[in-house]
């Protein structure tokens, strides 16, 4: 009865960090541009969707525009060249991400993982380990 318990304070405890961690997430996004709270809310929601895909993955970084820019019309972003992180190493990507109008949340995304970027690569694409 007490692993049940302690289980379920460390559920409730990660939620309220999980919600204070989004409230500031959110603060921060009010700060940027609408283009540049676009191309971050897409590049989390990158991470977010390989993550939760493909457990292989665990992106800590995704850039949109690492390989090529991506195209914009109004709040929809579509790329080929954009770039995550996962284990110290890079990947390409392709992504379409609709965000929400004050784009600070995306409606819909799509994405299709790419190749390893050989590390060769990485300085001309601004890559880091």
């Amino acid at each position: 009865m007490m692993q049940i318990v302690l289980v379920v304070c460390l559920t409730a405890g990660f939620a309220a960090t999980a919600d204070a961690a989004n409230k500031r997430v959110e603060k921060r996004l009010d700060t940027l541009d609408p283009m540049t709270r676009l191309d971050q809310v897409c590049a989390m929601e990158a991470m977010a969707r390989v993550r939760k895909d493909d457990k292989s993955f665990r992106p800590d970084r995704a850039i949109t525009y690492a390989l090529s820019a991506p195209d914009i019309k109004g709040s929809t972003m579509t790329g080929n060249g954009g770039a995550f992180r996962s284990k110290g190493q890079w990947y390409r990507y392709s992504f379409t991400c609709e965000a929400t109008a004050d784009h600070k949340s995306v409606s819909s995304f799509s994405y299709k993982i790419g190749d390893p970027i050989p590390e060769d690569q990485w300085e001309t694409y601004g890559l880091f380990r």
